[in-house]
């Protein structure tokens, strides 16, 4: 090679290692920038963001009172250590209290632990929801969104995806319309979420009341939430959860069933007078159920929804507002969670859950900060009596006596 080539061909060489370094310089900074939700590249899902350095840390004075209140009761809600299950109570993401007790599988004695996951049931309702916000929060869907715009053969014309959230859509309860006649379904198949698709656009079932009249809590919308999720990020429900919540959330014993796999290996529920439930036909149905999590996990997952990177502010105000009020009352449901308001302005956001012998309660206290957490696999109602834990905190007028 002679000089003439050389000097050309040398600066060439700097010239492409310099822009290749830049570059991958640009890509580092692309990467560590905080992009909102909506500036996210197409292909790359929204991921809820921890909750950190949350203040101010709680006074140990403080603490130990709420505590030895919060013990006395326990002791009332769960006497002779009837619970079965694990109890937590945080606030500022700091826990004031936290018991587990009892069996996770009462045939080996396995102890249920503070890495115990147990089913939330309709717990699972809140985490399905907020995929589906953090999805809207990205602009890969909108609230207002026909279903029939993810699914032609979706046979009711006028369902939005709010709809679906907040419980308007009008559908029939998947569990009533396949529970008896056998031209619907045949219960010794395990029904699937595809299949209650299938079967609405094919068996003519009729809705259960007009579309948008009316709450009425029904399974199936959230059964037809999972299938939207799958639809928008080209993922099963299963891991569209984990990479947009359990993963960067940290929830390390938080998982959706993988029914084929694991139903004989996760812990099952019992009756209240300990007689184990076994499995049944509907139980690999997801969106609405079928999450198995922990309080610790639950008390991250509560954390993170209260940060100010959940949504945008217009997006959330509308996740707290009440669509169910045909009637003038406290009760109320939001977009993937239950409330009680009361007149003198007080909120109280909440949700239940309750499938076979498992029993759940999520409760966020928002003005305090506080969360309290119960889960149960055997079933008890007194797991939705924790409520009663938020005199301990604020002004909530529920009726207590066994709350010192």
């Amino acid at each position: 090679m002679n000089l003439t080539k050389k000097a050309i061909i040398l600066p060439l060489l700097i010239l492409t290692a310099t822009v290749s370094s830049c570059k991958k310089e640009d890509i580092k900074a692309t990467e560590k920038k905080e992009l909102k939700d909506s500036e996210l590249p197409k292909n790359v899902l929204p991921k809820m963001k921890p909750l950190v350095n949350e203040s101010p840390k709680l006074a140990a004075s403080y603490v130990a009172e709420k505590h030895r209140r919060i013990d006395s009761f326990y002791k009332k809600n769960w006497p002779n250590n009837s619970m079965n299950g694990g109890f937590l109570v945080a606030q500022n993401g700091q826990i004031i209290y936290e018991k587990y007790e009892g069996y996770a599988n009462l045939r080996d004695k396995t102890p249920i632990t503070a890495d115990t996951p147990i089913h939330i049931a309709s717990v699972t309702k809140v985490l399905t929801a907020t995929a589906i916000l953090k999805l809207v929060n990205a602009k890969r869907l909108e609230l207002d969104q026909k279903v029939t715009e993810f699914f032609k053969e979706f046979p009711y014309p006028d369902v939005t995806i709010r709809m679906l959230l907040d419980h308007r859509s009008g559908m029939r309860n998947y569990a009533y319309f396949t529970d008896r006649d056998k031209s619907i379904w045949d219960r010794h198949n395990t029904l699937t979420n595809q299949d209650i698709l299938t079967i609405m656009a094919t068996k003519n079932i009729g809705l259960e009341q007009r579309t948008g009249t009316r709450f009425a809590y029904c399974n199936t919308n959230y059964a037809m939430l999972a299938l939207i999720i799958e639809k928008v990020t080209k993922m099963s429900y299963r891991d569209a959860m984990a990479e947009i919540i359990f993963k960067p959330l940290g929830m390390t014993n938080t998982f959706v069933l993988d029914f084929d796999k694991d139903k004989k290996n996760v812990a099952p529920s019992y009756k209240a007078n300990r007689v184990e439930i076994g499995i049944d036909y509907l139980d690999k149905i997801y969106g609405d159920k079928n999450v198995y999590s922990t309080p610790r996990d639950l008390l991250k997952f509560d954390r993170a929804r209260n940060s100010k990177s959940f949504l945008d502010p217009r997006l959330l105000a509308q996740v707290y507002f009440g669509y169910s009020n045909e009637r003038k009352g406290t009760r109320n449901y939001g977009l993937g969670i239950r409330m009680i308001n009361w007149e003198n302005g007080k909120n109280f956001y909440y949700h239940n859950g309750w499938w076979h012998g498992f029993t759940s309660s999520y409760i966020t206290l928002k003005d305090e900060n506080v969360t309290i957490i119960a889960l149960s696999n055997k079933f008890n109602r007194s797991t939705y009596a924790v409520r009663k834990v938020s005199v301990l905190f604020g002004k909530y007028p529920f009726q207590v006596k066994d709350v010192e």
